[in-house]
């Protein structure tokens, strides 16, 4: 049965339901809001003030990378800030291309994080950058202070260091690097809207990809990945292995202080509420599962046929607010159009989309 829940508190990575340039954060505003409600006073404060800076967001574009210049297909272009605990954009200078590694985990993480996205775009879909015409890739580290999320600004990634009770530092995830960069991706393509199963759609092509890059970087089969975005993010004092399973939607984790994970892996327990902008990183879980079945049936590495499905349909042919079943079928008839129709490749796409109880 399709769930419903109450309006969300106001804050977290809301938008505009028509905006094309959200803020797109890592972590949704439900497990902030649960840690309001259930943390220590120390935690609440810190999950009520990455809320209310997430917040103020809203309607705001900075102009970091909005000039950039022309340079050869391959050439990456990655420029580190060090924010040093503030919340002013881009920060300090910390490392440029080609840079020798500093003295700042963070830094370094979010340089070969970011070098890694490129590499897997460019190498396996031959896809020059975040907007194919060799986008810089500015990123932002330590971001305010104790401040538990990443995010794409429509310009720039942006990682804060965690509270260090709960959450670790963003840039320790190479998947939460790339599930960001992503968005800059669909932001430059389909567009997609950041609401409702649109918005879950636009979540889940960063799970996808963000699983992707971890994979590629690791040389994992489909079968040896463990599909876990965000492994590793939490501290050991946190009952959960990561923010999402897509093997598992729903089973990431169930903490006194997160509360359970709310995915869902089927159309059937969908949620229909108000927050998370109408449920965009809770119900990414049914297309999430929906690749992890079509990318395990076909087999061998999910970059190879499943990831180059999923990114042609995203490049070429999804659209700002098309909807789970649309992009289901878009989905399969690209694995028909690049591997024939009722071929091995299409077949996995169409059974995963009825497995999840979409088509």
């Amino acid at each position: 049965m399709a769930r419903k829940n109450k309006r969300p508190l106001g804050f977290g990575c809301e938008h505009q339901q028509h905006s094309r340039c959200p803020i797109c954060c890592v972590i949704p505003p439900h497990m902030l809001e649960n840690i309001v409600v259930n943390g220590n006073e120390q935690q609440r404060s810190w999950a009520f003030h990455t809320l209310n800076i997430s917040s103020q967001f809203r309607g705001r574009r900075n102009v970091v990378g909005a000039v950039n210049f022309a340079v050869s297909p391959g050439e990456k272009r990655r420029t580190i800030f060090d924010a040093k605990s503030t919340e002013q954009l881009p920060g300090k200078l910390a490392r440029g291309e080609g840079d020798p590694p500093s003295n700042d985990i963070a830094v370094d993480e979010a340089y070969d994080g970011a070098g890694a996205t490129y590499d897997l775009y460019y190498e396996v879909f031959e896809r020059n950058s975040i907007d194919d015409k060799g986008l810089r890739l500015d990123s932002t580290v330590h971001y305010g202070l104790k401040y538990d999320n990443a995010f794409w600004n429509g310009d720039q990634m942006v990682y804060g260091d965690g509270d260090g009770e709960i959450f670790q530092r963003f840039t320790k995830c190479i998947d939460v690097i790339a599930h960001e960069l992503t968005h800059g991706v669909t932001q430059y393509e389909a567009g997609l809207q950041y609401y409702g199963e649109s918005g879950a759609i636009n979540e889940s092509f960063s799970d996808v990809f963000g699983s992707l890059v971890k994979q590629w970087v690791k040389k994992q089969t489909a079968q040896e990945a463990d599909w876990i975005i965000g492994e590793g993010i939490f501290t050991d004092k946190v009952n959960g292995v990561g923010i999402r399973s897509m093997k598992a939607p729903g089973t990431a984790y169930d903490d006194p202080v997160l509360g359970k994970d709310p995915q869902p892996a089927h159309m059937n327990d969908k949620y229909t509420g108000f927050e998370d902008n109408g449920g965009v990183h809770i119900n990414s879980g049914i297309p999430n599962y929906a690749f992890y079945l079509a990318a395990t049936e076909i087999g061998g590495f999910a970059w190879e046929k499943a990831g180059k499905i999923w990114y042609i349909a995203l490049r070429d042919r999804l659209r700002t607010r098309t909807n789970f079943k649309r992009a289901a079928n878009i989905i399969i008839q690209v694995a028909g159009e690049l591997y024939g129709q009722g071929s091995q490749e299409q077949n996995a796409v169409q059974n995963a989309w009825q497995k999840v109880g979409v088509i």
